[in-house]
């Protein structure tokens, strides 16, 4: 990155972080700190929602995972629709008619106090995980970039998002969101057509996905019902229903969002939005994921994506055993640049044996590709047991910052530094919503004023931002970030 790049960077983050606490400052009452006054409209609520969805690891990890895996993660969000109509009938009239705070309120109601304190308890436990997760993957960014400490770029990051959303609680999360969401997107669009334009000349859009397409891709639906596969159109359907049940209506950071809304109407339109949107937004982020991988046919690719592991591994003990690997794999590349090219120029004829040919001969060539690739994450455990071998989380960061031309680089991190923020304060706000409303107003301070409330916010904002930035210095573990997610996300949904 170059002075331009960092400039746009900082210039961007600095510019969200200025205005949604300028905009949202000296907020006194508990109903304008944690539900923005009820005085969000349906487009906002929306955009909160999506954003807070969207954090860096959606737009770090879910192009690694369709260079990867293909379209096929797209299935995971079939359910989707289905539970936005769902909570629409049910769960928005409910919290609006009880005016409720938290979802966990109306528990108490339903049944007791207990069940209240345990599910709040839960939810914390949860997001307060989750939320470390989302500081790490912008932590990893920069660190693996600029080589700066990991850790100290963790704590930088944590307190960046403390700073606004102590400020002005949920108003400057709604405020910030709608802005980060429209760079964001913008910024993702510009990345994929530079992508698309790096391709030889005679390679055209429908080449790209046809050649995707013979690689095994483009497998967005699968019917058949196997349940050791975790994405295909019933897990989906049924196990996404449930997820987005559950995240949508008792998971406190989206509730929180669509309690801004200024009548059950507008959270509805939200909700229902938001399900009309969101798939779609899920399926550019893959097909630029694909597209990076069609990149890549033509491009070669290096052999590990994670520079960090590679460095120590090429100053290890295993410094030649790792030359041997890398020579391997540039003759493979080599080979799959050939027959990429070979396998575009069948299509083009349609001539249905030189399609096969070709196809075959860069199959193998994946798979060959792939076990070099599982050779040298074997090196990288014999000198480092806990390295991490996962690559998919730098797919798509190295691709931005090898391949895109200057200012885009810079505007492309902010994008995932914005992400990152704009899901972190949602989850920020959300923890100190249900710590003081659930647990510090219910069961300690029953009759305090507006004023001591809002200040119990501001505290138990700054408490969980240091407990999940505790949580994101220990992070690095957990393979794909956005499958790391939801499968935590599973195990406290069902309770």
């Amino acid at each position: 990155m170059n002075l331009i790049d960092w400039v746009v960077l900082f210039g961007t983050i600095a510019l969200i972080v200025g205005y949604g606490t300028w905009k949202s400052k000296g907020s006194k009452n508990i109903d304008g700190y944690l539900l923005g006054n009820n005085s969000m409209p349906w487009w906002s609520v929306c955009l909160s929602i999506m954003a807070t969805q969207a954090s860096a690891i959606t737009f770090l990890s879910t192009p690694g995972q369709a260079y990867e895996d293909g379209m096929r993660f797209l299935q995971f969000y079939f359910g989707l629709p289905l539970a936005m109509v769902l909570l629409s009938i049910t769960a928005v009239p409910l919290y609006h008619r009880l005016k409720v705070y938290t979802a966990y309120e109306y528990l108490e109601t339903r049944f007791d106090l207990k069940v209240r304190s345990l599910a709040a308890f839960f939810f914390l436990m949860l997001r307060g995980i989750s939320v470390g997760i989302t500081i790490y993957a912008p932590a990893l960014i920069l660190s693996t970039i600029l080589g700066w400490n990991i850790n100290l770029t963790t704590i930088f990051i944590g307190s960046l998002v403390m700073i606004y959303t102590v400020s002005g609680g949920t108003k400057a999360v709604s405020l910030t969101q709608k802005y980060q969401l429209t760079i964001i997107m913008g910024g993702m669009v510009w990345a994929g057509y530079i992508a698309f334009s790096k391709l030889p000349e005679s390679i055209s859009f429908s080449d790209t996905f046809s050649l995707a397409g013979e690689l095994g891709k483009l497998n967005l639906i699968n019917l058949s019902f196997d349940l050791t596969d975790r994405y295909n159109i019933w897990s989906g359907l049924i196990g996404g229903l449930f997820l987005f049940l559950s995240y949508f209506g008792a998971d406190q950071s989206q509730v929180g969002r669509y309690l801004t809304g200024e009548s059950i109407k507008q959270s509805r339109l939200g909700l229902l939005m938001n399900a009309l949107v969101k798939i779609p937004m899920q399926f550019f982020i893959l097909l630029l994921g694909v597209l990076v991988f069609t990149f890549y046919q033509f491009t070669a690719s290096p052999l590990f994506f994670n520079p960090v592991e590679v460095q120590q591994l090429e100053t290890s003990v295993y410094k030649k055993d790792f030359e041997t690997l890398k020579t391997a794999y540039v003759v493979e590349n080599k080979i799959k640049k050939e027959q990429s090219l070979a396998l575009v120029d069948a299509l083009h004829r349609k001539n249905k044996i030189d399609i096969e040919a070709a196809g075959k001969i860069l199959q193998d060539s994946e798979k060959k590709m792939a076990h070099i690739k599982g050779q040298a994450r074997t090196l990288m455990q014999k000198n480092n047991p806990l390295a991490d071998t996962n690559d998919g989380n730098y797919v798509f960061l190295i691709f931005v910052t090898k391949h895109l031309p200057t200012g885009v680089v810079g505007l492309l991190i902010a994008i995932i530094f914005l992400a990152s923020m704009g899901s972190t304060a949602s989850g920020l706000n959300s923890l100190a919503s249900t710590t003081v409303v659930d647990f510090y107003k219910r069961l300690f301070k029953k009759q305090k004023n507006d004023s001591e409330y809002v200040s119990a916010s501001r505290w138990s904002t700054v408490a969980w931002g240091l407990f999940c930035t505790i949580v994101a210095l220990y992070a690095s573990k957990l393979g794909n970030l956005i499958e790391a997610v939801n499968i935590l996300g599973s195990l406290f949904y069902g309770s």
